[in-house]
């Protein structure tokens, strides 16, 4: 891949292109104390996970809405923003989270989320344009997707676009802003397009490769969320936003190709893969599940263009224009290459997958927490073993068995699970709510404790906790212990059933993985 310069990344941030649309920061740098306060919903997810900081940048006060806010604690901007507990479904709660809030940014959608999920986005929407009435919230603003008119829309964009029309309906003034694929590192339409192009040098694709798009680099979008807020109030409508560019998929994957210096790529339509086996595909090839790589691929099926660029008029476009396609890939890449991905599209749950704490009581919900408790002295200093601790899963692996993590990763794609593909946001520093493979982060004390909560398709609830404790002081004794722990709270009888099943291999798959960690620690302090 060739090297980019460092002078392409683009200044930061957005409000720098936007003079006289945002209040500005006060003389400390932060927002001043009466600036207009910004609510935002979808936090842990990509797009609203990079607006935060790019909202207090701008000068505004931020209140973040999120169902678990202890999830929100490992974010850098975390201590700079009032976090807000809040379930986008309960009235009660939004309208006290929406309390005397200027602009509400509504980033919440049911992506990926399984069947009905049409009458979760109607519902929550509904809750969330009400709530937004009645607290007196002076604008939303909606991040939808771009649709042509007049032909019928895949379920999940006839979704996202009559949740638009839900919001502008509110009474609220409202600004819906249509984007198609969206292009950015971590971004789910982004890390499709890449797996695609740098593992197949040559594939049999879908018809719909030759529709007409106009992508738009993740930069633009969050400068035009940000400049959205000062619309006046009579402005209440949506908006098509894209880049310069307008590409086939053909076309993308080939000038991805280009950028990231690899061979022109061979791509050959046919008309037989349906969007339910093209998704499929997408699953086999890239890390992107098959019930996130469905809706990407269905909205793909029409042509998306904007037809109008009247967002201009009150938010022109910035001095040097917009990001073009072959500049927001070569952006993308050089956060990837530089480990600086700040969101990425596992920063949302995955739907159905546990979120609850690891219990402090064994007999916590009346039934049994199984534990698998190892030990090991470790010739390393603490610190050296927590930087392989730290830089578990991903493309390092779990330092055990790689066979069977493979199995049951793939086990896991099979049955609608995430799998192993997910990989890493940052491949050597964690923080909480990070997704890991099929792990999250539930917890990280740096250098002694990192507890990893099991994503992957149970039943019941699991948990792997990874830990450094100094040794004693005597001068024969070790400079560390590693301690792990496996933990299992079973869902009924099949809960049981599975964890004897899978216990003769305890010895081989976390005796080996701790053995190993310890082994690469005091290898990496011989170095």
């Amino acid at each position: 891949m060739p090297e980019t310069a460092p002078a392409d990344l683009p200044p930061a941030p957005v409000a720098d292109t936007l003079p006289g649309l945002v209040p500005g920061v006060g003389p400390d740098g932060r927002p001043r104390p009466d600036a207009p306060l910004a609510a935002v919903t979808g936090v842990t997810g990509y797009v609203g996970g990079r607006l935060v900081p790019e909202l207090l940048a701008a000068g505004y006060r931020v209140r973040a809405l999120a169902r678990h806010p202890e999830r929100l604690r490992g974010r850098p901007w975390f201590d700079d923003v009032e976090v807000v507990t809040a379930d986008a479904s309960d009235p009660d709660q939004l309208r006290a989270a929406l309390r005397d809030v200027d602009v509400a940014y509504y980033l919440i959608h049911s992506l990926g989320t399984g069947r009905r999920f049409e009458q979760r986005d109607r519902h929550t929407a509904l809750v969330f344009a009400q709530s937004a009435r009645e607290a007196a919230v002076r604008r939303i603003v909606y991040l939808g997707g771009l649709y042509p008119e007049g032909q019928e829309l895949s379920p999940h964009l006839a979704s996202r676009t009559e949740v638009g029309e839900i919001l502008l309906a509110s009474g609220v003034p409202t600004t819906v802003l249509r984007a198609a694929v969206i292009l950015g590192s971590g971004s789910a339409s982004f890390e499709m397009m890449r797996y695609l192009t740098e593992r197949l040098p040559a594939m049999t694709v879908p018809r719909w490769v030759d529709n007409r798009i106009q992508p738009i680099a993740i930069r633009d979008v969050l400068r035009y969320l940000v400049g959205s807020a000062a619309m006046p109030p009579e402005v209440s409508r949506g908006f098509d936003i894209g880049g310069p560019d307008v590409l086939t998929y053909r076309e993308m994957m080939q000038r991805y190709a280009a950028v990231a210096g690899l061979p022109r790529r061979v791509i050959v339509g046919v008309g037989v893969l349906t969007p339910r086996l093209s998704s499929l595909w997408v699953s086999l090839v890239t890390p992107v599940p098959s019930g996130l790589a469905r809706p990407l691929v269905e909205s793909l099926v029409h042509e998306v263009v904007c037809d109008e660029h009247d967002i201009a008029r009150w938010v022109p476009d910035p001095p040097s224009g917009l990001i073009g396609f072959d500049r927001a890939v070569r952006l993308a890449l050089q956060r990837v290459q530089a480990a600086d991905v700040v969101t990425r599209w596992t920063s949302a749950s995955v739907p159905g997958a546990p979120s609850d704490p690891l219990p402090s009581d064994p007999d916590w919900a009346g039934g049994s927490l199984y534990v698998d408790e190892r030990e090991v002295e470790v010739d390393a200093s603490p610190a050296a073993l927590w930087r392989v601790i730290e830089a578990v899963g991903g493309e390092r692996g779990w330092y055990s068995w790689s066979l069977a993590w493979r199995l049951r990763g793939l086990a896991d794609r099979l049955i609608g699970g995430p799998g192993l593909r997910r990989g890493r946001r940052d491949p050597r520093r964690l923080r909480v709510d990070d997704a890991v493979d099929f792990w999250r982060v539930e917890e990280v004390v740096p250098g002694e404790l990192l507890r990893l909560r099991a994503e992957m398709r149970l039943p019941g609830l699991a948990w792997l906790e990874l830990r450094v404790e100094p040794a004693g002081p005597g001068p024969d004794e070790p400079p560390t212990v590693f301690a792990q722990r496996a933990l299992f709270h079973p869902h009924g009888l099949a809960g049981q059933v599975y964890w004897w099943a899978v216990y003769p291999f305890h010895g081989i798959v976390f005796g080996g993985m701790q053995h190993n960690i310890a082994r690469a620690a005091e290898t990496a302090e011989g170095a």
